[in-house]
């Protein structure tokens, strides 16, 4: 394993303090500091932050930064983070001169998804790594041209992707895009709880809108989750339940999901925040879902962060096929679907056996998500050349 480095993660928890979108990037800085490293974790978006009790943009900021700063006491990190309000470029959380000097001195720092307004002002880091936790339009935008875009990811040292493995339909970029995946903290997934009779997920309906390349589409969520609309007559009495927020660019047809059998609950009461949102993982019975419309049309090997949470709570994953089958064992514990019978006959293998199921979703998670692996090899990778 490598050496103990000081470490910055960067991330959305404060900007968008949800649980899903907390636990994706938390697990990377809780991840690292318990593989000994010395690790920070900086937001600097450079974005006005959302207020879920305000239902939009904060005009301020007390709610974002009290909500990061309990994860990070809670887990005994409350003296190592940052966070940059845009009014005037307020800090909070470390002083000053202590994080200018977290930054002088950092061996790495790992800018997932890209939110980093200005990486140039981190360069004094080792190392400046790129995680791309949206594969096929990440590749789409460097292909359409986008200068702006192509010139923050090239101030990057090394660049790494939750496409795993690049199909055809991935636009080159001339970049080398090494694959990584979520890391799941092992020990703060709990399988065994008690458990509902429903398999559920939590998802957007539309994140932003389709983009376009070379004639072809690459669609959102919206798309691939009508081609499955019958799912729940098809599988009765077996519960399926979404919890689905409005869509950012279409709305959700409530109404036509309650028809065709699906139990539509909201998100901001039944997950809403970090330790609801595990709750409400582990309460399920398992998760089925669709993803979005680009990642099936590349299939790149994208996996999702929640999906691997639910394989940590033990609770069998049932996943529209976005080309993982090479690198995830899938078959038992996790299963994949193109179509919607293969979707219907995923639901009843694991309903004629779950236990079985259900132990081989844990055993996936230590072998393929533990944050100990995936971490380390992330840093052997990353200091590797």
């Amino acid at each position: 394993m490598t050496s103990s480095l000081r470490i910055i993660v960067s991330g959305l928890i404060a900007q968008y303090p949800l649980g899903g979108v907390a636990w994706d990037y938390f697990q990377y800085v809780l991840g690292l500091a318990r593989l000994g490293h010395d690790v920070y974790y900086f937001e600097d978006t450079g974005q006005w932050p959302y207020n879920p009790q305000e239902g939009g943009t904060s005009k301020g900021c007390e709610f974002n930064v009290k909500y990061l700063a309990d994860i990070m006491e809670h887990y005994g990190l409350g003296e190592r983070w940052a966070y940059r309000f845009p009014w005037e470029s307020q800090w909070f959380g470390l002083p000053d001169g202590k994080r200018r000097e977290v930054i002088r001195s950092a061996d790495l720092l790992i800018n997932i998804s890209g939110v980093l307004e200005r990486p140039e002002e981190y360069r004094s880091a080792g190392r400046l790594i790129y995680i791309d936790s949206d594969p096929v339009f990440t590749q789409v935008k460097l292909a359409r041209g986008q200068r702006d875009f192509r010139k923050l990811i090239d101030m990057h040292d090394v660049l790494f992707s939750f496409g795993e493995c690049f199909s055809a339909a991935v636009p080159d970029t001339g970049h080398r895009w090494r694959p990584t995946r979520q890391p799941v903290v092992l020990s703060e997934w709990r399988p065994g709880r008690p458990r509902r009779e429903a398999f559920t997920t939590v998802m957007n309906w539309t994140s932003y809108n389709p983009v376009v390349y070379a004639g072809q589409t690459y669609g959102q969520k919206d798309i691939e989750f009508l081609r499955f609309v019958d799912l729940p007559r098809l599988v009765s009495p077996t519960v399926l339940e979404l919890a689905v927020n409005e869509g950012k660019t279409r709305h959700t047809p409530r109404s036509l999901l309650a028809h065709k059998g699906w139990k539509v609950v909201d998100p901001a009461v039944v997950c809403p925040d970090f330790d609801s949102y595990r709750r409400y993982i582990e309460s399920s019975k398992g998760e089925w879902s669709v993803a979005k419309n680009g990642y099936v049309v590349g299939q790149a090997g994208w996996f999702s962060c929640r999906s691997a949470c639910y394989l940590a709570a033990g609770r069998p994953v049932i996943v529209q096929d976005t080309g993982f089958r090479p690198v995830l064992p899938v078959g038992e514990g996790l299963l994949a679907f193109s179509s919607i019978e293969q979707a219907v006959s995923a639901i009843r293998q694991v309903e004629a056996d779950y236990e079985r199921h259900a132990r081989t979703a844990r055993a996936i998670a230590e072998t393929c998500f533990d944050a100990n692996k995936v971490l380390s090899r992330l840093l052997d990778d990353a200091l590797g050349d």
